[in-house]
Order: structure tokens, then C-alpha cells, then sequence
């Protein structure tokens, strides 16, 4: 079985965060590539790297290179150079790495030959909290810590940012939709994972008019994933 049912928006991204090559392969033989991207985080880039990746996109899928830049912006400009030849659709970077940082990643794009992928800015991981963000010496509102670092992003010029979903109102209302905005976290009612504190459900992300979703171990941790999947393309394509 093949899902190839069609959500105009938002648009589903896949994570897989597996540790195992042959479990994400079993999986995404029965995804469309023109219905369903890929996320390649931390986990899978580590264990299979760049030929994974190529591997992949050879099956028609694009990819979201999710490894969360952030460093000096010479590092960060040389980073984003390297990465030319993956051919990646899109990447990540954290928006708290400053001006400097995004004006080298923007920079860094400008060298290339080939497609440029959209460049997403972090705002604010999933599974922090209030609290969390105050013990890091953050003393303003999440609503206002995220703004701001949105309005940061839009500045610099990025094709989008990365928040929780909670927030997307806020954005829109004071930024319009200058920003593509992709939001993590995507979850169903019946399965919240400890480590998230700012997530919704799909169905809230298509109220919100959200660009782009990810969603991870609501499927990949499910006994039974393309029923998940399949139950979260129904809930979006609802009325």
C-alpha cells in the first residue's frame, strides 16, 4: 500500500529518527514522494551520512536536512557551502546564533550554482517550557521570546522559521506571512511524549494555516504507523 493521499496544506514532513536503516526503509516504501518529504536529523545523519541521504532522494524524495545549525558564522558560511552538493530542499539553523550567523548562512547561499535550499530558523525547541526558558536566563514570555526571534529571522531575510505550534498565531498576526513557518511536535490526542510541551494536534495546524509539519514518533513509534499516518491525512483533509 502506497499513501498518496493529497493535503494541500499543511504540507507533511516525515521524520525519520530511527536507529535502524531498514525500519526507515521499510517505512517510506509505502510513502508518496510527491505527497510526503523526509527529515534527516541528528540520529540517521550520524549513523548513514551523506550516502543515506542520496539514497533517499534517488527514490524521488526531498529532503530536510535537520541538524540545527548553530556556530560562529565563519563556520556556519563554510557549513552551508558544504552542503551544496546534497542537494538538500531544506535546512536548519538556530535563530539565537545571531545576526552575524544568518547574514553568513544568507551569504553562503549566494555561492551556489545549483537550487538553494529554503532556510529555516529554530525559535524555540518543542520541549521546552516556561521555566526552561528562564533557567537559560530568557526572562520575557514565550510568546515574546518567539516574536522576537522571528522578527529576527525575517530580517535576515530567512525563508522561514521553526516554532512550536502555539505560537503561529501570535506570528502571523504581527508578521503577516512573510514566513513560511514549519512546527514540530505534531501529535494525536492519544499519544503525547513526555519530552514535548508545546505541541499540537493536526487538525489545530491546519486551522493555523501552517505551511509545514513534522511528524515523527506519532508514526514511528506507533505499533502500527501507515494507520496513524493515515488517520492524521484524514483528520486533515476534514472539513
Amino acid at each position: 500500500m502506497i499513501l498518496k493521499f493529497f493535503v494541500k496544506k499543511p504540507n507533511i514532513i516525515i521524520a525519520l529518527d530511527f536507529f535502524n536503516k531498514d525500519k526507515a526503509l521499510k517505512l517510506i516504501e509505502h510513502l508518496d514522494p510527491k505527497v510526503f518529504s523526509l527529515k534527516i536529523g541528528a540520529i540517521m545523519f550520524t549513523l548513514f551520512g551523506i550516502k543515506f541521504i542520496k539514497e533517499l532522494q534517488i527514490k524521488g524524495f526531498k529532503i530536510f536536512l535537520d541538524l540545527k545549525f548553530y556556530d560562529v558564522p565563519n563556520t556556519v558560511f563554510k557549513t552551508i557551502q558544504s552542503i551544496e552538493n546534497l542537494g538538500v530542499w531544506m535546512v536548519s539553523l538556530h535563530i539565537c546564533g545571531g545576526i552575524q550567523m544568518l547574514k553568513s548562512a544568507q551569504l553562503a547561499l549566494k555561492t551556489y550554482r545549483k537550487k538553494k535550499p529554503l532556510l529555516m530558523g529554530v525559535t524555540m525547541l518543542t520541549s521546552l517550557d516556561k521555566n526552561d526558558i528562564q533557567n537559560i536566563g530568557v526572562n520575557i514570555s514565550i510568546k515574546n521570546y518567539v516574536l522576537t526571534l522571528s522578527r529576527l529571522a525575517q530580517k535576515c531575510n530567512l525563508d522561514g522559521i521553526i516554532c512550536p505550534g502555539n505560537e503561529v498565531l501570535n506570528i502571523k498576526n504581527k508578521l503577516g506571512d512573510t514566513l513560511k513557518i514549519l512546527t514540530p511536535g505534531i501529535h494525536l490526542p492519544d499519544n503525547i511524549f513526555f519530552d514535548q510541551k508545546n505541541v499540537i494536534t493536526p487538525l489545530i495546524s491546519k486551522k493555523y494555516n501552517i505551511d509545514y509539519i513534522v511528524i515523527g514518533r506519532a508514526i514511528t513509534s506507533s505499533k502500527y504507523p501507515l494507520i496513524a499516518l493515515k488517520k492524521i491525512q484524514i483528520e486533515l483533509h476534514s472539513d
